[in-house]
């Protein structure tokens, strides 16, 4: 099993959960998703942009098998960037 964190900005975490579920997920809880042979732990926290501009990053940790989590994670992030994060 390893762990690999990603960031994502500008989506929020209903759509995470959302995308994760579409690609065989359940959510157990609003920070955490178990898919057949992965999981993945979702935290957020506001970064500041500029001075007057401030976005929400959803940060995830996806832990599984690698060749799982190599197909995983860049389907999740196509799906999480035409959320326009």
């Amino acid at each position: 099993m390893v762990q690999r964190e990603r960031a994502f900005r500008g989506i929020s975490t209903r759509l995470v959960i959302h995308y994760l579920e579409g690609l065989g997920g359940e959510a157990e809880s609003e920070t955490h998703v178990v898919g057949p042979d992965w999981t993945v732990d979702i935290d957020t926290e506001k970064v500041t942009i500029t001075s007057t501009i401030q976005l929400t990053e959803v940060q995830l940790t996806f832990e599984g098998d690698e060749e799982v989590l190599d197909e995983l994670i860049p389907t999740f992030a196509q799906k999480a960037m035409r959320a326009g994060g």
